[in-house]
């Protein structure tokens, strides 16, 4: 059973490469980071700050292909961890049916914080496990 997480913090550094965002559990006190390159952490930082572009950026475009396909984004969750490798599903539902689409966990959690309301985060139980042992 996936258990659901909130984007907790966003650490931008100008002198890495990598940004860390981190995930907390919603009903529990675990949490931990995930490494994300600098597009993802700056479009993930400016919608939780609510700082609109004065045009589509990347995430708006993909929230705005689903909704005109007749389509409702459902929410994110991070299925698995390979090799120090996170992976994501976007869950869309259309026609009554979800359908997962691969992701990085990126680009699915900056969807999420895109869409209003934000989509529900979820992470498998087994990944939590892995990543707090």
């Amino acid at each position: 059973m996936p258990v659901q997480m909130q984007l907790s913090r966003i650490i931008i550094s100008e002198i890495n490469e990598q940004q860390v965002i981190y995930l907390k559990e919603v009903h529990g006190d675990r949490q931990f980071p995930i490494l994300i390159g600098i597009f993802e952490a700056t479009s993930i930082d400016r919608r939780v700050k609510a700082c609109r572009a004065p045009r589509p950026l990347t995430h708006d475009l993909l929230v705005h292909i689903v909704e005109a396909l007749g389509a409702e984004l459902d929410s994110v969750v991070i299925s698995d961890l390979r090799d120090h490798t996170y992976f994501a599903k976007l869950r869309v539902r259309q026609d009554g049916e979800i359908i997962e689409i691969d992701s990085r966990p990126s680009d699915a959690i900056a969807v999420a914080v895109t869409c209003d309301p934000q989509l529900p985060i979820y992470v498998a139980e087994e990944v939590l496990n892995e990543v707090l042992d």
